[in-house]
This record gives structure tokens, sequence and C-alpha cells, in this order.
């Protein structure tokens, strides 16, 4: 399992700088968005969280229905971006 992944920190670094790029790239606010959900959807299936943080993301994503997954997806745009 990638480092990124495994420590929180980097994780937030990490998407925040491919939000920015995403940007750059013309993508609007509400694609990304949709694309976070995506990346969501994919990582509950198949990634088991590396530590605490991603835990409790996981475990919000997973009592939650889809608008509130949206929600959530659309936050970590938000601190993803915040900490590129």
């Amino acid at each position: 399992m990638s480092t990124v992944i495994k420590n929180f920190d980097n994780w937030k670094k990490f998407l925040g700088e491919r939000v920015v790029q995403a940007e750059r790239a013309g993508l609007s606010e509400d694609t990304i968005s949709k694309l976070a959900f995506e990346i969501g959807e994919f990582l509950d299936r198949k990634v088991d969280p590396q530590n605490a943080s991603n835990r409790a993301i996981k475990e919000l994503w997973d009592v939650g229905d889809d608008s509130e997954r949206q929600t959530i997806a659309r936050l970590m745009v938000k601190l993803a971006k915040e900490n590129a």
C-alpha cells in the first residue's frame, strides 16, 4: 500500500494537488466532486483503511446514503484543496 494512502496528511496533500491540476485543466467544481464520489466508492470497495483518519471517513461513508456520500466527497475536495 502506498505511503500516500497510509499517511492522512500525505493523502490530503496528494488529493489537493490533483484537485488543483483538475481545475487548471478546466474541470468544474461539480465535475471534480463527482469524480471524488466515484473514487470514494472505489476506495470503499477495494481499500482497507490504514490509519484512524481514513477508517473514520470509511465508517461515515458506510453509514451515509447516496446524498450524504456526495457531501462527504465534496468536503474531501475542499479539505484536499486547502492542503495542496
